[in-house]
Order: structure tokens, then C-alpha cells, then sequence
């Protein structure tokens, strides 16, 4: 048996080289300080910024049997979850070496696949009393003493520099029948203490002359509606802004004086710490240091809330989100809209500025807009022939035809606005935009059910099955405006909003210069809308700041101490000759040892990555310093709770996954952390078994395997 195993091990492993080679490229994408990289397309010379395992392995050209694989598991993790797949690449890079390790050692392969299964499930169990219910960590959140200094040095400061990270727009509108305008007064950050505020206000009001304004700190969940004679603002008037940098004086007037007829909203948080401390704050949590994403959840989470409060619905819904990428504005001009923000062309852009604000009749299209387009499932009819004499001629007759017909359906009904799921014939969008109606294909079917809801449109899959019933009613269409009040032109596409009134959907639209960049914050976005949704699915989470990898390391290293328990003695001694009986306890502590090399490796890279190492050595060394004090402790996990709480866990010094703020804890997905193992311990042994019935045939590998130490039980 021996014997056969040097035959084994004499031949390479590729597939484990392979899943080896290829997570080696996404090092730098694991913890919250990660390193982006340019993906450069050969034939087209065109980079995009990637900062993910999903968006490294996608570009890449993958041939091998394992890369497939490896692209196939992370594609798995990305539909279900949006998060863990750099983790979950790293752990492949990792648990391939060490199995690769085990190997070298004559390690059985069965005795691999069984041991680090059950060493995975033994730490999945364990990490267990580290979860933490979403209702706790919103108490602990509360009741902490250091609450305000956390809080006030990221977002909304609260006291006498509560704008010094403030969005402070006017909203103006002269008359009730004019739309209403945004204007910005500032958009200052931590760095730019220098902009002549004052100067900018008042110029802004001496240009639209009579008018109110509304000033909030940035992120006010608060939503206030001045109108007509009467104010209405947040019921949590606690804190009242009176002095700022940049005003010398703020009056009560500043907030409640109104002079004119207009409507304005504000998305972001409030400045009362107290009403920061629900789902936006637990959003900041897991953006582990996205301040763009987590801002702009921030704001989605509180207009959300402030719309569960009078409608009684969820708290926080992902499907009711958006995103609307426009290159060619800065980053500071991303922002949360309400209603469905999309690109148009400028033909189209013409025919939103015939109708803005008028109320127009909508139709949902489920399909292509197209004369070719066909439902899923549809069956042509059989033993049919079409003979055609001049082929040329009859199809651009019957093309014409379909044009005509479908224009003369849109303008029978009145339809105004067009919504369609799929592609859009061009023929018949130049037919539309000539008779004024907008057409805007590549609407995702949510968007076109949320309009369905609140306009009673019926989708219809062909434009033949219109009818009354299938018009909604009362869309309007106007042109996007950015922070400084002015519809956007970004040259071959034109940013549109298209809002009813009910409509719960918003936008996250999401602004650079940069076009290679775009990709990168779009999947930021979305990473830590998703993170959220699934923290609250799960109704709890992690302690973060890698405190759940380290017990996994020091529990892992505890069995590996363990001598063996032999599950059934007498299948042992029936399977197992005397050379297996023997080595079996070292195979368990060799496999276990490996098996823990791969959280050490996941804690060490992140302690490089965030450059509170210097090198992998000393990362490793402060993390078997934290493992010396959590066994003498003699309960790793209680160690590991306490300096969680104390902010100390893995600091060393000032520690990689240390709190992003003094006082504001870190934590991280439940399930989706969970699965990220799984699937990577899964995808390794996977191929482990499949390399070695090619290198061994199957018939061989499974007489190997029979010895190997799948009888017994180490737990």
C-alpha cells in the first residue's frame, strides 16, 4: 500500500496546481483593504478595474477542466449571496496546497476527504456562539458609551460641526404647475474645509429669489416636506442645528421660513445619533470601510423606513432597488433617487422634454419588442411551407407592415410610454420617437412589475394582445438632475427619471469619470446592499474583525491534539489492518493541521493586505500570540469575545481587522460566510478525487480508498 500511494504522489496533481495558480492572482482582493486590478481585453486594448474573485475569474481565460469549475463555484456563490467570493477563492488556493502537503506525506486520500470534512463541520458548529442576533447588536450599538465619537467622525457630526460632511440642497419651485428644482449649496468633505459657503448660498438664493430651503447634515433619514403655508418635519426633534461652521448664525427661520409653493425630499440620515442606530447603522457594519456604498445604502435604508412607517411594509427590501451607472460625473455626484433613473438617447431625450410632467399613459412590455421575437415555449406549427416568389420584396412588405400595425396599436390606445423587457426594434423606436413616444427597452422585469403595481398596467408579451385594461395610467418623465440642479447631457446618453406617484422603487445612481471604474462601484454597491439583506434574512451575524477564523484556527489545532475516538472499534479492526491502525492518529493530526494552515494563510494575507504586517512572518506571530492567550485562557471563545468588545482582537498595534472607528464594532454574514467554506473545501476535494482516478483509473483509486481511514471517526 505504501507502494502505491509513491506511485500516487510520484505524479503531479494538476488539477490542484491549477486551482493553486489561479486564486494566487486574487490574494489582493481579501479583507476590506483590497488592491484593485486592471483587467486589459487583448483584442479590444480596453482595462476595466476589478476589485472581486467573480469579476477576476470571469475575465479570465479559463481552459482547464479545474478553472471551469472554480469559475462555476464562484458563480454559485455570487448568484445566491453578491458576497464571499474573494474568500471563498483564497480558501481554494489554501486548502489546494495543503492537500497538496498532505499528499507528499502518503496521506490516504480518503482519509483527506473525511477528515477535513468533518473538521469543517466541527468549526461550522463551533463558530456558532460567536453569531450575534441583528436585535442585540442594534442594543449593544445603543448602549455603547463610545457611540458619538464613533458616529461623528465618519458620517454626521453632531454639535457645532455637524456640516463638515454635509449635502445641503435648496428646493425650489416658483410655482405648483413648474417642476421642482434641486440646487446645491454644498458638497464639502472631511478635506475641503475651504469652500466659501456662505458666498455660494447666497448667490444661489439671489438667483431664484423668493424661496425656502431646507439644511440637514448629510444622511438625514428624516425626510421633510415643506408646502403650501405649513411645515412638516421628523417627529424626533431632539437636536436642533444652531451654529455651524459655515453659517455664523442658524435661526429658527432657517429651518421653517417659507415663502413660495414648493416640494422637496432629503435622503440620507439623521442628525439624532440615536436614530442612526438602526438598519443604516447596521449597514456600516458590514460595508467593512466602503464609505460610497454604505452612504448610499445608508439613504436608501432610511427613506425605506420612513416609507415602512406609514405603509406598514419591510423595513428594507433589495428588490426595490436600482443602480443607473453615468460616466462622465465625479464620484461626489452619486446619489439616491427616487423613481427609475435610466439612459436614453438624446433623439429621446427630445420627445421627455414634449411631455415633462405631463401624466402619461404606460405599457409593459414581458418580451422584445420586436416582429421576430417569440415567448419561451412557443411551438411553430408543423408540415407548414411559405413559398415566396420574391423573398426581398415580400419580407420588407411584411416588415413595413408590422411597423405600421404596431405604431397604429400604440397610437390607438394613447400609449405615451413604453416599457420592455427585452431589445427594441430601431425601426420601430424611430417611428415612436416621430409620434412622440418613448420607448426604453432592457427594463428588468421588478422594475416592470413595481410600475405594474402602482399604475395597474398588465404586461403584455405581444403588442396584438393590448388592450384597455393593459394601459396604466398616470407615469411622468423628466429629465435626470445632478446636485448642481442641471439636466445631465453626457453626449450619446442622456439620463432620464421616470416616477409615479406610490412608486417604491429607487435608484442608486452611480457617478465617475473614470470608465473602467464603473464596473468596481457598481459591484461595491451591490456587495453591501446584499450583505445587509442577507443579515437581516439570516436575523443575525458574525463578530467580524476576523475573530470567527480564528477560533475556527484554534479548534481546528485543538482536535488536531486530540487522540483518536474510533466511532466503531469493530469496523476499525475489520477494515483497518495493523499499518492503518497505527498511522491513523498521525493522519488525523497531519489533515487537521493542514486543514488549519488555511485559516492561518486567510488571517496572515489579510494582516499584509491592510499593511498592519510587514511581513507574513509577523502577521503569523501575532496571530500565535492571540491563539497562546485564547488556549490559556482555557475558552478561545470567550477570549475572543472579549477582545472583540475591547476592540483589541488581532490589532497588533492598530490591527488589520480592527474596528474601522473606535467604538464601531465590524461584522459579517452568517450563511454566506458559511457556504463560502463549504463550497471551497467541496471544490478542492473535488478535484482531489477527480486527479487521482486519472493519474490511478477509477477501479485503482477506489482499492486505495478502501484502506484509507473513511471508517473512522476522530470527533
Amino acid at each position: 500500500l505504501p507502494m502505491a500511494f509513491r506511485d500516487v504522489n510520484a505524479r503531479r496533481h494538476i488539477g490542484l496546481q491549477q486551482l493553486s495558480s489561479l486564486a494566487l492572482a486574487g490574494k489582493t482582493l481579501l479583507g476590506p483593504m483590497k488592491s484593485c486590478k486592471f483587467i486589459v481585453d487583448e483584442d479590444t486594448n480596453q482595462s476595466t478595474l476589478i476589485c472581486s474573485a467573480f469579476r477576476l475569474i470571469e475575465n479570465l481565460d479559463l481552459t482547464s477542466a479545474a478553472g471551469q469549475l472554480l469559475n462555476e463555484t464562484i458563480q454559485a456563490q455570487t448568484k445566491e449571496f453578491k458576497t464571499g467570493m474573494s474568500t471563498l477563492l483564497f480558501l481554494v488556493g489554501a486548502w489546494s496546497n495543503a492537500v497538496l502537503e498532505c499528499l507528499q506525506q502518503n496521506v490516504p486520500i480518503s482519509a483527506i476527504v473525511s477528515v477535513m470534512s468533518e473538521g469543517l463541520n466541527s468549526c461550522c458548529e463551533k463558530v456558532q456562539c460567536l453569531q450575534i442576533s441583528i436585535h442585540d447588536v442594534n442594543q449593544e450599538l445603543c448602549s455603547s458609551t463610545a457611540r458619538p465619537n464613533a458616529f461623528q467622525s465618519k458620517t454626521c457630526q453632531v454639535g457645532c460641526d455637524s456640516l463638515l460632511n454635509t449635502e445641503i440642497f435648496l428646493y425650489v419651485q416658483k410655482d405648483v404647475s413648474a417642476p421642482e428644482k434641486v440646487i446645491p449649496i454644498n458638497s464639502c468633505s472631511h478635506q475641503d474645509n475651504s469652500c466659501n459657503f456662505n458666498k455660494h448660498l447666497f448667490s444661489s438664493l439671489a438667483s431664484f429669489g423668493s424661496v425656502a430651503s431646507l439644511v440637514k447634515p448629510a444622511g438625514d433619514k428624516s425626510a421633510s416636506v415643506v408646502s403650501g403655508s405649513g411645515v412638516i418635519t421628523s417627529s424626533c426633534n431632539k437636536n436642533k442645528l444652531t451654529h455651524s461652521r459655515y453659517f455664523n448664525t442658524l435661526g429658527k427661520s432657517s429651518f421653517s421660513s417659507q415663502q413660495g409653493n414648493f416640494q422637496g425630499y432629503f435622503l440620507g440620515q439623521s442628525a439624532d445619533p440615536c436614530e442612526c442606530y438602526g438598519l443604516g447603522h447596521l449597514a456600516m457594519t458590514l460595508s467593512h470601510g466602503n464609505q460610497t456604498s454604505m452612504k448610499l445604502l445608508q439613504s436608501i435604508v432610511a427613506y425605506q423606513q420612513k416609507r415602512a412607517e406609514c405603509s406598514g411594509s419591510s423595513q428594507f427590501n433589495i428588490a426595490e432597488i436600482v443602480t443607473c451607472c453615468l460616466l462622465g460625473l465625479p464620484e461626489s455626484y452619486s446619489c439616491v433617487s427616487p423613481g427609475f433613473v435610466t439612459l436614453v438617447s438624446p433623439e429621446q431625450a427630445a420627445v421627455i422634454k414634449y411631455f415633462e410632467d405631463k401624466p402619461l399613459r404606460i405599457l409593459l412590455m414581458d418580451g422584445d419588442l420586436t416582429e421576430q421575437y417569440r415567448h419561451l415555449g412557443f411551438n411553430r406549427p408543423r408540415n407548414v411551407r411559405t413559398i415566396l416568389e420574391r423573398p426581398s420584396l415580400q419580407e420588407g412588405r411584411a416588415g413595413d407592415l408590422w411597423l405600421s400595425s404596431s405604431l397604429d396599436i400604440l397610437t390607438s390606445f394613447e400609449v405615451n410610454l413604453v416599457l420592455v423587457k427585452g431589445n427594441v426594434c430601431e425601426n420601430l423606436m424611430e417611428r415612436c420617437i416621430a409620434n412622440s413616444i418613448l420607448v426604453v427597452g432592457c427594463v428588468s422585469r421588478g422594475v416592470l412589475c413595481a410600475f405594474g403595481e402602482v399604475t395597474g398596467a398588465q404586461p403584455v408579451t405581444y403588442l396584438t394582445q393590448l388592450n384597455a385594461s393593459c394601459v396604466g395610467s398616470g407615469a411622468q418623465v423628466e429629465l435626470w438632475k445632478a446636485r448642481d440642479g442641471r439636466a445631465m447631457d453626457l453626449g450619446e446618453l442622456v439620463p432620464v427619471r421616470i416616477k409615479v406617484r406610490g412608486l417604491s422603487l429607487l435608484t442608486a445612481v452611480l457617478t465617475t469619470t473614470v470608465a473602467s471604474k464603473m464596473q468596481l462601484l457598481e459591484d461595491q454597491f451591490w456587495t453591501a446592499a446584499y450583505r445587509l439583506h442577507h443579515a437581516l434574512n439570516d436575523g443575525k451575524v458574525f463578530l467580524g474583525g476576523g475573530a470567527v477564523e480564528l477560533l475556527c484556527l484554534s479548534h481546528i489545532q485543538m482536535l488536531a491534539e486530540q487522540p483518536l475516538q474510533p466511532a466503531n472499534k469493530n469496523a476499525l479492526k475489520e477494515f483497518c489492518d495493523r499499518w492503518l491502525a497505527a498511522s491513523a492518529t498521525e493522519y488525523k493530526s497531519v489533515v487537521l493541521q493542514a486543514l488549519a494552515s488555511g485559516w492561518k494563510q486567510y488571517l496572515s494575507a489579510v494582516m499584509c493586505n491592510t499593511a498592519k504586517a510587514a511581513s507574513e512572518m509577523e502577521a503569523c506571530t501575532s496571530i500565535d500570540h492571540h491563539l497562546k492567550k485564547a488556549s490559556d485562557c482555557g475558552s478561545p471563545s470567550a477570549y475572543i469575545l472579549k477582545e472583540f468588545r475591547r476592540g483589541d482582537l488581532l490589532r497588533g498595534g492598530s490591527g488589520p481587522f480592527a474596528d474601522h472607528e473606535e467604538g464601531l464594532k465590524v461584522y459579517d454574514n452568517v450563511t454566506a460566510k458559511t457556504e463560502a467554506w463549504r463550497r471551497a473545501l467541496d471544490l478542492v476535494l473535488l478535484v482531489l478525487q477527480t486527479d487521482a482516478e486519472i493519474i490511478t483509473g477509477p477501479k485503482r483509486n477506489q482499492l486505495l480508498n478502501s484502506h484509507g481511514s473513511s471508517e473512522f471517526m476522530f470527533l
